[in-house]
């Protein structure tokens, strides 16, 4: 396996990794309130985003096999505050030391392997020699069906024993369903 890391990605490989990305989150369409799953519009937008390390990972054979997106310019980054992590670190992000993960996929039959563990590592490094601090998001379903939160910090923590982890936020969307027509409270 080899990591590489590109601002834009080669567009002979823009359908495979377009193909490998839904894959990965399309049913997270139907499970999470969230949109997870980008426009193939948007998509190709960030891949030709140089504010946007593209990092890839390529078997043996040099077939795309996991695709990860992560970027110091959180002005890059749609639907994050930046001014919220301007608040939280007003040094580092002025340094440009406060860097976003987008999005990790990894092709269905390269799960098993060590991609995942090699595309956060790869991406974690750099906030590491840098002093920096690293965001990423995870849905309810992937947190509690795939213990996300809970892999990637043991992940990061036997990479890096004296890290620092905390949940930076919470979202949570409610619903008020009235399953039959009743008369108007009085």
């Amino acid at each position: 396996m080899t990591i590489k890391v590109v601002d834009e990605l080669h567009e002979s490989l823009v359908d495979n990794a377009w193909q490998m990305y839904y894959d990965a989150f399309a049913e997270l369409n139907a499970l999470a309130v969230q949109r997870h799953l980008m426009y193939r519009s948007e998509f190709e937008a960030v891949m030709f985003d140089p504010r946007i390390q593209k990092y890839l990972s390529l078997d043996d054979a040099g077939v795309l096999d996991g695709l990860a997106i992560y970027t110091n310019d959180l002005e890059a980054v749609p639907l994050i505050s930046p001014q919220y992590f301007q608040r939280r670190w007003p040094e580092r992000y002025a340094q440009r030391r406060v860097w976003y993960v987008g999005f990790v996929a990894v092709r269905p039959d390269a799960r098993c392997g060590s991609v995942f563990i090699e595309l956060i590592r790869a991406m974690y490094e750099i906030a590491v020699d840098n002093g920096g601090v690293v965001g990423i998001d995870m849905c309810r379903y992937n947190d509690e069906q795939h213990r996300m939160s809970r892999a990637v910090n043991l992940l990061v923590k036997r990479f890096y024993r004296d890290v620092r982890t905390e949940r930076m936020d919470e979202q949570s969307y409610w619903l008020f369903e009235f399953p039959s027509v009743h008369a108007p409270a009085a």
